[in-house]
């Protein structure tokens, strides 16, 4: 059985192809999203500094993943990302962060990984892709499911301010965006 919450050490590195080079300064749309916490979110009317993970999708135990799912750059290690944002959420919430994750599965197939996972922040359900295609998101077609592609967004009062892509290992993407933030390691 597949760990989900363990990336392999043979996983295939993403290489940065543009898709993201136009993100930085733009203005994030208006669009409400679904949270695993039960409320709508417009991440753009957010006042203060938001960090958004935007992930393809999370496994379930006892689910396998697509085909070749390993094979993708990019794809696996959407658990530990998650897991590495929570691990260091007091961190980040010092820094003055407020962190959502952002993906296309529903709000209910989130609230699963958010229970198992003891996330401490909500998780957003761009399901019909109304935020994706209003930022130009990158996107992959996977057994006919279309996923965003592992972005990191550090937004300021609605505003992107840095853009990590592509993001690799996808555990450590918590800590670049901790270094980022603080002053002292830049």
């Amino acid at each position: 059985m597949t760990n989900l919450s363990e990336s392999p050490t043979d996983l295939p590195v993403p290489v940065d192809d543009g898709a993201c080079d136009h993100l930085a300064g733009s203005r994030l749309p208006e669009v409400s999203l679904p949270s695993t916490k039960g409320e709508r979110v417009s991440l753009s009317a957010l006042t203060g500094l938001t960090v958004v993970y935007i992930y393809p999708m999370t496994g379930r135990p006892g689910t396998p993943l697509p085909d070749g799912w390993d094979q993708i750059p990019g794809a696996r290690g959407c658990t530990p990302q998650a897991c590495s944002f929570r691990d260091h959420h007091t961190e980040l919430k010092q820094l003055g962060a407020e962190v959502y994750g952002l993906s296309t599965q529903s709000t209910s197939y989130q609230l699963e990984a958010a229970e198992r996972l003891n996330l401490p922040f909500s998780l957003l359900s761009d399901e019909d892709l109304q935020f994706a295609q209003a930022l130009g998101l990158p996107t992959m077609e996977v057994e006919g499911m279309t996923l965003i592609k592992r972005i990191t967004l550090i937004c300021d009062n609605g505003r992107i301010k840095k853009v990590f892509y592509p993001v690799f290992p996808p555990d450590q993407s918590a800590d670049q965006v901790i270094k980022y933030l603080t002053p002292e390691k830049r």
